[in-house]
């Protein structure tokens, strides 16, 4: 009898084992084809880029001092992409066209699919509070859903760790800023729920969570779960906990004296920042959401809903993403700044537009994108440029 039941355990354990191999295999195959259907979609001429795209942005590079790539896309089809300047200033080696930027805030929306994806694989719940996870977390009531869209009226720990954290050439991790949250529990701005109030505290508290749940690091579970089928294949969170110097070539500069930014300890937590990627990883991430690989298509319809308004009504957040309403135009978007990094990330969900700027100068070349928007024939996303009717007003 012992023996029967010794060998039905083996044969479970073999089953199960082919099973899991037979399981992985099939994902790297599909990792293989979708990279292969990914590579035609990437297929970019320079002599057929769009001149008026091309006269553009060589005008933003010269004059306004855009430094860094783009990339410019419209049903499918890439019009332009190229790479502007230097990757080091000092040095002034040139970047390339895969060259890895920090994204800054515009890695909130990937936190953001990580969270939105472990709700549908039900091990997360937007309703579900800080508290179940954190029992001693001295903010209560504060649910994941308030934290995707910066309602949760959380103290910033940008500004708080300055004072608390005494180890300045050492990088926090996210539970370092947790357990600092915990003791000296810093005034908060606000009651959950209460209104809305951008701030990395809400998304570095996302990205605790994620590693909380699934007993993986932030950048380990990342990869395996929204990097890679992405195929996002030049893309990672990189944090100054791990790393003496985060490996990259690319320096974000001061807009006055272009000097390099120095990483410093707050380079440590990820979930608000700290992910590193290029213009053409971000541009296969839209095309895997469009396509329905990372996320359901009512996760993304109910990401895309407005839940924090600004005064005249044009500009909003969702969970996860800064959000666009203009009659039947619907552009969803982030921007990013950190560090020496200037970043935007455009996906005009009507007219199937994306766009992407990644920058290591911080000067306000960003802001100066009117005519790019006309050229592709999508409305104008600019702050101060429309009234409360929603329409251009007349001094601009």
């Amino acid at each position: 009898m012992k023996l029967y039941i010794l060998k039905s355990i083996v044969a479970v354990l073999i089953i199960a084992t082919v099973s899991c191999s037979s399981k992985e295999e099939k994902q790297k195959k599909a990792l293989v084809e979708q990279a292969k259907t990914d590579s035609l979609k990437l297929i970019y001429n320079p002599s057929e880029a769009d001149p008026k795209i091309e006269a553009f942005m060589q005008n933003l590079h010269k004059r306004v001092g855009f430094n860094g790539n783009v990339l410019i896309a419209k049903n499918g089809k890439i019009l332009y992409q190229n790479s502007f300047g230097w990757a080091n200033y000092l040095l002034k080696d040139s970047l390339k066209i895969d060259s890895k930027f920090e994204l800054a805030s515009v890695s909130k929306p990937l936190t953001g699919i990580g969270i939105l994806k472990l709700v549908e694989e039900g091990k997360l719940k937007l309703d579900q509070t800080i508290n179940d996870f954190y029992p001693n977390f001295p903010y209560p009531d504060i649910t994941i859903k308030q934290l995707l869209s910066h309602r949760s009226g959380l103290p910033n720990y940008v500004y708080f760790s300055e004072e608390h954290w005494k180890e300045k050439k050492k990088g926090m991790t996210n539970q370092d800023v947790m357990n600092m949250l915990i003791e000296f529990k810093p005034n908060r701005y606000g009651k959950p729920d209460g209104k809305f109030f951008y701030n990395n505290s809400n998304f570095m508290v996302l990205g605790a969570i994620i590693e909380k749940v699934t007993n993986q690091s932030y950048a380990e579970w990342m990869k395996e779960n929204v990097f890679n089928p992405a195929g996002m294949t030049n893309t990672a969170a990189l944090s100054k906990a791990i790393y003496e110097k985060i490996p990259t070539d690319v320096i974000g500069h001061d807009k006055v004296w272009r000097r390099s930014v120095v990483q410093n300890f707050q380079d440590g937590p990820l979930g608000d920042k700290g992910i590193y990627s290029t213009v053409r990883d971000l541009y296969k991430l839209d095309l895997a959401l469009n396509e329905g690989r990372l996320l359901k298509k009512e996760t993304l319809d109910s990401a895309y809903v407005d839940r924090a308004k600004s005064k005249n009504g044009i500009f909003g957040y969702g969970l996860g993403w800064r959000t666009f309403h203009r009659n039947n135009d619907l552009i969803i978007y982030h921007t990013g700044w950190w560090h020496g990094f200037r970043n935007l990330y455009v996906r005009d969900l009507k007219n199937n537009v994306t766009i992407v700027l990644l920058s290591n100068m911080t000067n306000g070349s960003l802001v100066k994108l009117d005519e790019l928007y006309k050229i592709l024939g999508m409305p104008i996303l600019r702050k101060g440029i429309y009234n409360d009717a929603g329409n251009v007003a007349d001094d601009v």
